[in-house]
C-alpha cells in the first residue's frame, strides 16, 4: 500500500508568495470598509450635542442637541454631493443653511448679518462664532461619514489693520486635490449661505476702505 504523503499548500510555479497572499488581503480589506461604512450609517443616526457660538467671541454657549431626524436630514442633504468635490460644496451649503435655521432653536435670537458694532449681545455672532459654528459641523459631518471629497482643516484669518483689513475668520475644507476652500457664513443672515470659494481668492478680500468690514 502505498503511503500519501502530505505536503504543505504552496503558490503554483511562477506566483510569488507575495501575489498568493493578495486574495486574503483584498477581503480583510472589503470587509473593514463594509465595516467602516456600516459604523458611518450608525454614527450618523447618533444624536449630538454641539456648543454654539454666540455673543461675540464665543462670550456665550448654548446647546444644541442634533437628532436622529436631523441625522436623517444631513444625509439626504450631503447625498446630492456624492458624485464630485464641487457638487459636495453644493450640498454643503444648503446643509449650512439648514444647520444656522437648527441654531436658532439653542440661541432663540436671529443673527444678523457681518458684525453690528456696540456692546456684544446674546444670540449675535462675529466672525469668530461664525466660524467656530461652522467647523462645528463641519466635524459632525466628517464624523458621520458625510464628507466624502473634502476634510476639515482648523480655521484661518486674513487682515492685522496695518495691511487696512479687519482682522476675520472662516472655517475651511480641503478638496482631493488639496485645495483648500473657506466656508464663510459671516456675510449672510443667519440661515443664509454661506461664502465657499476657494482660500487663495478669500485671502483677497477684506479691504476697509472700499466697504467697511467686507
Amino acid at each position: 500500500m502505498r503511503v500519501m504523503k502530505l505536503t504543505k499548500n504552496r503558490p503554483a510555479p511562477g506566483t510569488s508568495r507575495r501575489a498568493a497572499k493578495l486574495p486574503a488581503l483584498l477581503v480583510a480589506f472589503a470587509a473593514a470598509f463594509n465595516g467602516s461604512l456600516a459604523e458611518a450609517a450608525v454614527a450618523a443616526g447618533t444624536p449630538k450635542t454641539i456648543q454654539v457660538c454666540h455673543g461675540y467671541g464665543c462670550k456665550f454657549h448654548s446647546s444644541l442637541v442634533l437628532t436622529a431626524s436631523d441625522g436623517a436630514r444631513f444625509r439626504s442633504i450631503m447625498s446630492a454631493g456624492a458624485g464630485s468635490p464641487e457638487a459636495e460644496r453644493a450640498a454643503l451649503s444648503r446643509a449650512v443653511r439648514y444647520y444656522e435655521e437648527r441654531t436658532f432653536a439653542a440661541t432663540g435670537f436671529r443673527d444678523l448679518p457681518k458684525t453690528q458694532i456696540g456692546k456684544p449681545e446674546r444670540g449675535q455672532m462675529d466672525c469668530i462664532d461664525e466660524s467656530t459654528n461652522t467647523r462645528a459641523l463641519l466635524l459632525y459631518l466628517a464624523e458621520r461619514g458625510l464628507l466624502r471629497h473634502h476634510k476639515v482643516e482648523h480655521n484661518v484669518s486674513r487682515g492685522f489693520f496695518l495691511d487696512k483689513r479687519y482682522p476675520h475668520f472662516t472655517a475651511v475644507i480641503s478638496d482631493p486635490a488639496g485645495v483648500e476652500w473657506v466656508v464663510d457664513s459671516w456675510y449672510k443672515p443667519m440661515g443664509g449661505a454661506p461664502d465657499i470659494m476657494p482660500l487663495g481668492q478669500w485671502k483677497l478680500r477684506g479691504q476697509y476702505d472700499s466697504e467697511p468690514l467686507n
